[in-house]
C-alpha cells in the first residue's frame, strides 16, 4: 500500500488504464482472429471483417495501446492475405 496520496492516486489510475487497455487489446485480437478465419474460409464477408479489424487496429495504435508499427504490420498482413483471396 502506498504511503502518499499522490502515489495512491497513481495506483488507482494505473488500475483503470490497465483494465481499459486490456479490454481494448482483447477486442482487437478477437476481431483480427475473426478476419483471418474469414479469409481462410474464403467467406464473402471477409472484406467487411478485414475493414473492421483495420479500423480497430488503427484506433488502438492511435491510443497507444498497440505499437504503431505492430498495428501497421498486422494490417499489412491481413490486407495481403485478403488480396490473395481474390
Amino acid at each position: 500500500m502506498s504511503n502518499h496520496p499522490s502515489a495512491a492516486k497513481r495506483n488507482r489510475q494505473r488500475i483503470t488504464r490497465t483494465t481499459r487497455n486490456r479490454s481494448i487489446r482483447s477486442s482487437v485480437r478477437t476481431v483480427v482472429k475473426q478476419a483471418r478465419a474469414a479469409i481462410a474460409a474464403g467467406d464473402g464477408q471477409a472484406a467487411a471483417q478485414v475493414k473492421k479489424a483495420i479500423s480497430m487496429l488503427a484506433s488502438a495504435a492511435s491510443k497507444g495501446i498497440l505499437h504503431k508499427k505492430a498495428a501497421a504490420r498486422t494490417t499489412s498482413r491481413i490486407q495481403a492475405a485478403l488480396s490473395k483471396l481474390g
